[in-house]
């Protein structure tokens, strides 16, 4: 008799634990669902369709467990200009995600107030810093904020943008030969400073000109602070990303998004954050 009510006992905590286990699964996967969609509301569903300007984007989620603070948009502010940012708030989780949602919409804002990319950053730093500059755990964002120009008669388009701290843009020109001179360079951004963590922030504007075929990419810092080797050690870095990109046969956002696409599901396990990727590229010509 004491045999079979151990037995019976075990079978119990056995059939309790299982059902523990169940539960708690079934917990992670509605916590997962809820960080998926509160994670697609700080993005855009799709972008805009824009006459004379060709767009592209991607959402890398590094972990569906935690909540990244990677954002981008693009939107029309009218007379054939449309404005972008595209940026990585410091931090992870649901706080972070109330900052993101904070950036968005004062930078959307700002922009649509004042179109200089420098003025929106500015803004942005005052608000931030208001909100949380003082606080123990201070929040702050990385972001590039600009507009374009699409001037369909020449198919060029005209680039003004600014940064805070962000990663520089990548601009691939497709007159360039394939993995040749100035296939893919940096666009300097100098003095950008990090947005919201100094109630003075100074930021630059720079300019740019895409030709027909020419594309602008832009991205978070999940991807260059990629690890490459088994000891985590070695950053994938900047001028792998532009070799990379000048490697491209193809210069189209689309298909610069998907091959940047690829190589983080490549890179796999050695993405340890999220990476936002947004490219706008000025059509190619007929032929």
């Amino acid at each position: 008799r004491e045999a079979e009510a151990a037995h019976r006992e075990a079978e119990a905590a056995r059939r309790e634990a299982e059902a523990a286990r169940s539960r708690s699964e079934a917990d992670r996967a509605r916590l997962t669902d809820a960080l998926v969609v509160l994670q697609q509301a700080l993005l855009p569903a799709d972008l805009p369709t824009v006459p004379g300007l060709d767009v592209a984007s991607y959402y890398y989620t590094a972990s569906p467990d935690r909540l990244g603070g990677d954002f981008y948009d693009l939107f029309a502010l009218g007379a054939g200009r449309w404005a972008f940012f595209l940026g990585d708030v410091s931090g992870k989780g649901p706080r972070a995600a109330a900052v993101t949602s904070l950036t968005r919409y004062t930078l959307r804002a700002a922009v649509f107030h004042d179109s200089d990319p420098v003025s929106a950053l500015s803004t942005l730093n005052a608000v931030l810093y208001d909100r949380y500059g003082l606080e123990a755990d201070p929040r702050h964002c990385t972001a590039v904020v600009g507009v374009v120009e699409p001037d369909a008669a020449r198919g060029r388009i005209r680039v003004r943008l600014a940064s805070g701290g962000h990663p520089p843009a990548l601009v691939l020109r497709a007159g360039a030969p394939v993995d040749g001179p100035g296939r893919a360079d940096y666009l300097t951004t100098p003095g950008g400073m990090l947005v919201g963590a100094l109630p003075d922030a100074v930021f630059t504007p720079a300019t740019a000109v895409l030709d027909p075929g020419d594309t602008l990419l832009l991205y978070t810092d999940g991807l260059t602070e990629a690890r490459m080797d088994p000891d985590r050690s070695v950053l994938y870095g900047d001028e792998r990303l532009r070799d990379f990109a000048a490697r491209q046969v193809s210069t189209a956002p689309g298909d610069v998004i998907a091959a940047v696409a690829d190589l983080l599901e490549k890179l796999g396990d050695g993405v340890d954050d999220d990476t936002a990727l947004l490219a706008l590229g000025a059509p190619s010509r007929p032929g």
